[in-house]
């Protein structure tokens, strides 16, 4: 079960707070990712599940660089962030699959989405603080957050209802 955080208790993220000693705005920043039942992300085939952590899985690194687009910027939801697959042009994406907001990964370079001038919204997340966890909203699709089931060896999702679905997440900072 999730506990649900009062709305009082969401604080974005500081833009200074993703950055550390030695680590510019232009590089991006490694972590693995757990939620509250103790399950990762993982990589099957070209699909990103959450299966219980152990010797035998092989967790992904989410790669997380901050967007330079200024335009979509909204410091109530959070920092706006790119996502992607660390070793692997793969990127988070939010596209709309029979009307229903799904969260996709595309084949594209997360430092590609970084460099452009003008920032596509379907792979943009707002990264907001919830006490010690992380949450990731779709820019693209407000109200839907990036989410695992509790049943193990599930597809990550997006979802609307985030007591029915883990939508905090604690992050692991990786080199």
């Amino acid at each position: 079960k999730v506990a649900l955080l009062p709305q009082s208790s969401v604080q974005p993220l500081p833009v200074s707070s993703l950055l550390f000693p030695g680590v510019s705005s232009d590089r991006p920043i490694f972590y693995t990712i757990r939620d509250s039942q103790q399950m990762v992300w993982v990589l099957s085939g070209d699909v990103l599940i959450a299966a219980p952590s152990s010797n035998n899985v092989q967790p992904v690194t989410v790669t997380l660089i901050a967007c330079r687009d200024t335009e979509l910027h909204d410091e109530e939801k959070g920092n706006l962030v790119f996502l992607g697959i660390k070793g692997k042009d793969l990127s988070f994406c939010c596209a709309e699959v029979e009307g229903q907001p799904t969260l996709q990964l595309k084949e594209v370079s997360i430092m590609e989405l970084y460099r452009e001038n003008k920032a596509r919204t379907p792979f943009l997340f707002f990264h907001s603080l919830e006490g010690s966890t992380s949450a990731f909203q779709s820019a693209s699709h407000p109200g839907w957050f990036i989410a695992t089931s509790s049943t193990a060896k599930q597809p990550v999702t997006l979802t609307q209802e985030r007591g029915l679905a883990n939508t905090n997440f604690y992050l692991g900072r990786e080199n």
